[in-house]
């Protein structure tokens, strides 16, 4: 097995082992934010596989107020942190080399104009798990990639997620009813996407 494939393998072995550089990253980053007491919440990939969706990812997205994330940098940046560049709202974990992604709420998903889905207070969506690293809900998460992929066409992957989490919480099709109306009918479509047997 080329040298390269392993590497991959093993990466993959401790992401789903919970082992990896992503995981410890999150622990960090759940303790820095409680030292502070600043509200927020996994999001993105991470979180989808926190409701049962599991593939790997390279990076870590978080949902926080713009006032917090500037409170977090003025504390850690140069401590376990940097900027990915000059000015920008996005960070690396340094001691784990692993980016962090901030969704700042208020902002919107997808192609980032305003629509009646943006990103929600973290206190508000937040669902603790036993790690006690905080994940955004289930229904959120479904939201906010359902509008991201209905705006954004280069980013197929939210709406497959959306397709992979019907799936694996085995969620019905009157779901629907409980999203907010402007994702309500995509959702109703990934359904009957996800009801697609490949076998």
């Amino acid at each position: 097995m080329p040298k390269s494939i392993l590497k991959v393998a093993k990466a993959a072995d401790a992401f789903f082992m919970g082992t990896s550089p992503i995981h410890a990253a999150m622990q960090r980053l759940a303790s820095a934010m409680e030292d502070l007491q600043i509200p927020f919440a996994i999001a993105g990939a991470m979180a989808a596989n926190a409701h049962g969706h599991q593939r790997t990812t390279a990076d870590v997205d978080i949902l926080i107020r713009r006032e917090d994330l500037a409170r977090f940098k003025q504390r850690y940046l140069g401590v376990g942190w940097v900027d990915k560049f000059e000015g920008s709202k996005n960070f690396r974990d340094a001691v784990c080399n692993v980016n962090i992604d901030a969704l700042i709420v208020g902002d919107y998903p997808g192609d980032g104009l305003a629509k009646p889905v943006a990103f929600p207070a973290p206190e508000d969506v937040a669902e603790v798990h036993d790690d006690g690293i905080p994940f955004i809900s289930l229904k959120t998460l479904l939201e906010l990639k359902l509008a991201s992929g209905m705006t954004a066409p280069h980013r197929p992957r939210d709406l497959d997620d959306v397709i992979q989490l019907i799936r694996i919480n085995h969620l019905p099709l009157d779901y629907a009813t409980t999203l907010n109306p402007y994702v309500a009918d995509k959702f109703r479509e990934m359904w009957y996407a996800a009801q697609v047997d490949d076998e």
